[in-house]
Parts: C-alpha cells; sequence; structure tokens
C-alpha cells in the first residue's frame, strides 16, 4: 500500500483500500492483508497532544468511518486484516489489528507488543518515533485462531511490525501450530532512532530476512504487507511479500505504491515442517534452554555454574 499523507482525508484513503480489495477479490483472493495503521499516516513520527492525536484513534470497529470496507468485503465475501489506533472504552490506546472472516465478523484481535522507539522526543530529530508514548503494550498475547471452512480451518495468527523481528512473536504462535501468519507494517526507511548506520535497502532487506527465516523455522506461511514510499517527507521501506513454509518467497511487490500481490496459500505445506525437522513434540529440548529471569523489568541471563 503505497503512502497515506497527513493531509489525506479518510474517503481518500478508504477509497483506495477498498479499489484494492476488488482487485484481490478480481484476482480470486479470499483473504486481504492490509498493513499497520491503515486508515492513516504514520503519526507517531509526530509529537501530538490532544485532539490533534486523538483524531487518529478509532473508539470501536466497525464504525461509520470505516464500514464501507466492512461491507463490501462482506458482499465480495472476501476477508480481511487490518491494523489502526485502537482507542477502548475505558480510555486504552493500542496498536491494534484485526482479522475479519468472509462473513465480515471479526475473528480475533492483536495488540503489538513489541513497541519500538521512546517516550520522551528525541531533541533535534526531524521525526519521531513516539509509539511508546501513544501505545500501551499489547495485552492480548500472541493468540491463534481457527478458521472456519471457507479458509480450511487454518490456524492463523497475526504481528504487527516490530513483533516480526522478534523470534519469541513467531515461536509462540508456532508452539500453537500456527498455519499461516499475517503482518502490517510501517518501517522508517531509514534508521527511526538516529544514525547513518541502515538505509532503505539494508532494513527492506531485514524485514524479508526475518518472516522467510521464521516462517521456515515454525512451518507457516507468512504474509507480510508494508505501507511504503515517501509519506509526509518521511521514507518507508516497501517489501510486501508471501512467504511460504519453507521461506521461499512466492510474490513480491515491485513498487512503492498501491500494489496487490496474489498466492495460491496450500496449508499441506507445513507438514513437511511441523511433522519432521521442526516436529516440536518430537525434537524440541525446553528443558536444555537457557534460563532467563526477569529482575526489576530487566530480563537477564541466569547466572549458570562455570564448573
Amino acid at each position: 500500500m503505497g503512502p497515506t499523507q497527513k493531509a489525506d482525508a479518510r474517503e481518500q484513503t478508504l477509497s483506495r483500500m477498498l479499489a484494492m480489495l476488488e482487485e484481490a477479490a478480481g484476482r480470486g483472493a479470499s483473504l486481504v492483508v492490509f498493513p499497520e495503521l491503515a486508515f492513516t499516516t504514520f503519526f507517531p513520527r509526530w509529537f501530538l497532544e490532544g485532539d490533534a492525536l486523538d483524531q487518529y484513534f478509532e473508539r470501536g470497529m466497525p464504525n461509520p468511518a470505516v464500514a464501507k470496507l466492512f461491507e463490501r468485503a462482506r458482499a465480495l465475501r472476501v476477508g480481511f486484516y487490518v491494523g489502526y489506533a485502537e482507542l477502548t472504552p475505558e480510555g486504552r490506546r493500542y496498536n491494534c489489528a484485526i482479522l475479519v472472516d468472509r462473513d465480515g465478523e471479526i475473528l480475533g484481535r492483536y495488540r503489538k507488543v513489541h513497541l519500538p522507539g521512546s517516550v520522551e522526543p528525541r531533541e533535534g530529530a526531524r521525526y519521531q518515533q513516539l509509539e511508546k508514548r501513544y501505545f500501551e503494550y499489547g495485552d492480548l498475547g500472541f493468540p491463534a485462531f481457527r478458521a472456519g471452512s471457507a479458509w480450511a480451518h487454518a490456524i492463523m495468527g497475526m504481528m504487527i511490525c516490530n513483533d516480526r523481528r522478534w523470534p519469541e512473536s513467531w515461536r509462540v504462535l508456532g508452539l500453537q501450530g500456527v498455519e499461516l501468519v499475517c503482518i502490517g507494517y510501517n518501517s522508517a526507511a531509514y534508521d527511526p532512532n538516529g544514525g547513518s548506520t541502515e538505509d532503505a535497502s539494508l532494513r527492506t532487506f531485514h524485514s524479508t530476512l526475518v518472516t522467510q527465516a521464521n516462517a521456515y523455522m515454525n512451518a507457516t506461511w507468512a504474509i507480510s504487507v508494508a505501507k511504503a514510499g515517501e509519506e509526509d517527507g518521511s521514507g518507508l521501506i516497501g517489501g510486501s511479500c508471501i512467504v511460504d513454509p519453507n521461506g521461499r518467497i512466492v510474490a513480491q511487490a515491485a513498487t512503492l505504491t498501491d500494489e496487490v500481490i496474489v498466492a495460491d496459500i496450500d496449508l499441506d505445506l507445513c507438514r513437511q515442517g511441523k511433522d519432521k525437522m521442526f516436529n516440536f513434540a518430537a525434537h524440541r529440548r525446553p528443558e536444555q534452554y537457557r534460563v532467563i529471569t526477569e529482575r526489576a523489568g530487566v530480563i537477564e541471563p541466569a547466572v549458570l555454574d562455570a564448573d
């Protein structure tokens, strides 16, 4: 999905998403994956307060502003994953994603666990990364959801952006037998924490690398989808891809604009890994893995006897 500018009206962005939904359905898709914070620009790059911040949050899902997406998807018999900023009735804020089935019902909800950036703005930085300021850490863990017959009863899971870089995210889903992981992201085309050691090429490589490696090690399909391009003067990487359980890319975006990629997903391809190489019940040895302990909120390796 191409960039969404700060000045873009919600209706304009929704129209683009509906056009991609229509194209995907026309090409035979039954599941469409949209990016993280798909309805808006990536607002954590700015210091915001009050109404200037609140305008980016959804107070329910679906709601009147996005109802057309649910209605059209239901009519087309296409389900979808979409990320958005969630404001709960209790006033809590999360970077959230939902999985909606082909009947337009919410099958599952996920709240981003691995929040990057900082609480306080970095002095002198042109763009900030303030997810820790605007969102709470996700409180739902990494749940897996059993889809219905329309999606071959697939075991499905979700992540958002930075989660895909952490092996724990994948392994928790893998231990639940996940067969398809949906991921949306808005990753900067530069080091968002400052410095010049990362550029768009390296960050795109890393994004693809973690998806391929972890899909293979957990014997799962993965659909990883970017919001990409020059957004309000800030670059976002592309690299949207569909990866099979062998870690092979079967479809990949070629542009930084609105683009639909499609692949047939055969869940039986998960069996080679799950039943053989990565048969967790047969081969995994958690009793031999290093123990970690949590002390004063800091995760540290346990002290082992050197003798």
